[in-house]
């Protein structure tokens, strides 16, 4: 599956199960699709993965406790500690991931602007 068809199946995964949430609401950056809250990017997709913002210290320990967790570093920029990317191949698997996406909004709602 191209990175392009597996953006479009996660998409409509992270659709379904985020918008729900009340105040998620779905968008666009710099032409990737993201989510936000309270007008701040909490999660978006890159080249089949989804990248997530996060305190720094629960990111560190997603990435050594977690299979498939790395930097988020979309376009070559350099990763930040509060930003990673979950990469899973099946689509459905981000809906094991619910509670990390629900850690991440309740992170950015609170987070100050930087």
């Amino acid at each position: 599956m191209s990175n392009d068809a597996q953006g479009l199946a996660h998409k409509a995964v992270l659709d379904a199960m985020l918008l729900k949430i009340p105040g998620v609401e779905g968008g666009d950056m710099g032409g990737l699709p993201a989510y936000f809250v309270k007008q701040k990017m909490f999660a978006c997709i890159y080249r089949g993965a989804v990248g997530l913002r996060l305190p720094a210290a629960a990111a560190a320990n997603l990435q050594f406790s977690m299979d498939g967790v790395g930097p988020f570093a979309p376009n070559g920029q350099s990763s930040t500690r509060e930003w990673v990317q979950i990469t899973h191949a099946a689509s459905a698997d981000y809906g094991k991931d619910l509670e990390i996406f629900k850690s991440s909004i309740e992170f950015v709602k609170t987070a100050k602007p930087r």
